[in-house]
């Protein structure tokens, strides 16, 4: 099992030495063969994701399914230059809305940035370390040991801390240390779990995670995302917080800010549809319900 966590430091060894036009060759390269292997009912959902969410035809809906999926080489040699690019942070990713954030370290609260699969996350989550904020990367641990030995490490190499996702104790721990907790928010989830709210004028099953821990620990909720821009660059954009109400109702307080940031995801993806993960079994929960 560790074969593989000794290759991937290789590759990464190797990434970090080459210039950053060949690595985004690489990328390129490996995104296209991504796309060709991927089985046909996997492309098939994808298509019709993009299609059904953005109202486009099926020529536009495969370009956008395949530039949404062959974009993730990039995103795999970015993550092998992690030790490279946290050293010129500020040129490579640059942040809008930071001093929201920063009020909150100067009040001595933590908080939670509410996120989703697009764009470059893990990049994300690492660029907001490096730019001094105490993040806490709630990660899903692979199967893999050596893959999740290693995605790990590079993870704390570029200045997060890590924990797994069943680990809600360590993350009110955090959050009253003053950490910011990353959650990726846009995602399906078990119906038990979940509250049924409208993404893209459908009814889909969303994570209240966020709202409740935001609710438990009295903290406020960052809606953000991140966005590459042409030259290859990138853009973290922070919103201003959100504070969950506190009623009789737990309920209808989770749903009611849980929707605020299913609606700012929405409308992030509307803008930059070639990065969201439309290979996602969006709504599969609700189709089994």
């Amino acid at each position: 099992m560790m074969f593989v966590y000794y290759f991937a430091k290789l590759c990464a060894f190797f990434a970090c030495k080459l210039p950053s036009s060949a690595c985004e060759t690489i990328g390129n390269i490996l995104g296209e063969i991504a796309w060709a292997v991927i089985p046909k009912w996997r492309k098939t959902l994808a298509i019709n994701n993009a299609k059904d969410c953005l109202n486009v035809d099926e020529k536009k809906a495969e370009d956008i399914a395949k530039k949404s999926t062959t974009r993730f080489g990039a995103m795999v040699m970015e993550v092998l230059r992690f030790s490279v690019i946290k050293k010129d942070i500020k040129n490579y990713v640059e942040l809008v809305g930071g001093e929201y954030l920063a009020e909150a370290v100067k009040e001595g609260k933590g908080g939670i940035i509410a996120t989703g699969h697009s764009g470059n996350w893990e990049l994300m989550g690492g660029a907001l370390a490096c730019y001094g904020f105490p993040l806490v990367g709630v990660a899903k641990k692979q199967r893999g040991a050596g893959s999740d030995k290693f995605i790990n490490e590079e993870r704390r190499g570029i200045g997060m801390h890590i924990t797994y996702k069943d680990d809600v104790r360590e993350m009110y721990k955090m959050l009253e240390k003053g950490y910011f907790i990353g959650l990726i928010m846009d995602q399906d989830t078990n119906r038990h779990d979940g509250v049924v709210l409208n993404f893209f004028n459908r009814p889909t099953n969303c994570t209240p995670g966020a709202a409740s821990m935001a609710r438990f620990k009295k903290v406020p909720i960052f809606p953000g995302f991140i966005h590459r821009k042409e030259d290859g660059t990138h853009i973290i954009t922070i919103y201003p917080p959100l504070k969950i109400e506190w009623t009789k109702d737990k309920r209808e307080d989770l749903k009611r800010v849980t929707q605020e940031i299913v609606t700012l995801t929405e409308e992030h993806i509307k803008k930059y549809p070639e990065e969201w993960f439309w290979l996602h079994d969006r709504w599969k929960s609700m189709r089994d319900d």
